[in-house]
């Protein structure tokens, strides 16, 4: 199979696309992440999610130190095609870093974010080196 499909993806000038990850039976959103080329066909040939890390400046497997790998269902592409969709199974149920469900666990109310969801796993639980 060629690559050409890559190029339907409306990079941004510095060759990365927003992804949302979602629970493929739940429906919850779980994340938000970045791609690059590499991630994006990493992602397809394995069906397990890579992510570029705008921090770090490296390509990564989501669940490499956590092992809360994300096991790829399906892709989509927006009608401006520059933001992916992946359903997703999330494996043990932990997409965040901070041990909770989704990353968003916050919710603003009354001018306050307010802590929407429990830590499922400590941090320290999760990163043990």
């Amino acid at each position: 199979m060629s690559d050409n499909w890559l190029n339907k993806v409306n990079w941004s000038e510095d060759g990365l696309v927003p992804v949302i990850a979602q629970d493929a039976h739940s429906h919850a959103v779980l994340m938000m992440a970045w791609m690059n080329r590499e991630a994006l066909k990493l992602t397809t040939q394995t069906l397990e999610a890579h992510y570029w890390s705008r921090s770090r400046k490296k390509l990564w497997r989501k669940g490499e130190e956590s092992g809360h790998i994300q096991k790829v269902r399906e892709i989509h592409l927006d009608c401006d095609e520059d933001v992916l969709l992946l359903m997703v199974e999330q494996v043990g149920g932990i997409a965040c870093h901070t041990g909770r469900q989704s990353c968003f666990f916050r919710k603003l109310k009354d001018g306050q974010w307010i802590v929407t969801a429990p830590v499922l796993k400590s941090a320290e639980e999760i990163y043990r080196k």
